[in-house]
């Protein structure tokens, strides 16, 4: 998963992140770029009393934690919170806003293009909305990347209405049903530092 995101104003440093998950909501995150190297999460639904279990890299990565996914720690370098990973909930964020645009006439389709993205071959999709507000849409600006061979997507980016990135999230060698087991959102996992 590459991520970068806009959080309290400030455009955070770009991540780079070994990313499982699986359904029911169970996901395991290492931070493998420059960005916080070594910081591992691990959460699954209904476990640790809904509480991500969290430790930075480095010399404090012996600490580990668990917080609350909507907590103000758990969100200080996230725009969302753990429960919103992965491209379903992506698309289910995304979509409400277009499906509501496209009903009320207010999307405009642009940006249609062929392109390679950590790659693959991609057909880029943008679509802009209005502005206003009070008309409650996700953002002004979505830029799409579907992956022209899997149809998934690979790529989105979310602008504000000054044109500013505000989100990038990114799948980068894209792998699904792959077999995860429980062994891999186990805290005891001897490949994890928990």
């Amino acid at each position: 998963l590459h991520r970068q995101e806009r959080v309290r104003g400030e455009l955070q440093a770009p991540e780079v992140i070994r990313l499982k998950f699986r359904k029911p909501f169970q996901v395991y995150m290492k931070w493998v770029g420059e960005a916080h190297a070594g910081r591992e999460l691990l959460y699954a639904e209904g476990w640790n009393g809904n509480r991500l279990m969290a430790h930075e890299g480095g010399v404090l990565g012996f600490i580990t934690l668990n917080l609350d996914p909507n907590g103000v720690l758990a969100l200080r370098h996230s725009r969302h919170p753990v429960t919103d990973t992965g491209i379903g909930r992506m698309l289910e964020v995304v979509s409400e806003s277009l499906n509501r645009a496209v009903a009320a006439g207010e999307l405009a389709v642009g940006g249609l293009s062929t392109h390679t993205v950590y790659g693959r071959r991609c057909r880029r999709l943008e679509g802009r909305l209005p502005a206003d507000t009070a008309k409650g849409y996700y953002a002004p600006r979505v830029v799409m990347d579907f992956d022209l061979e899997s149809k998934l997507p690979l790529r989105i980016e979310i602008y504000d209405a000054g044109d500013r990135l505000m989100e990038q999230y990114g799948y980068e060698e894209l792998q699904v049903n792959v077999g995860l087991s429980e062994r891999d959102f186990d805290p005891a996992n001897p490949d994890y530092r928990f």
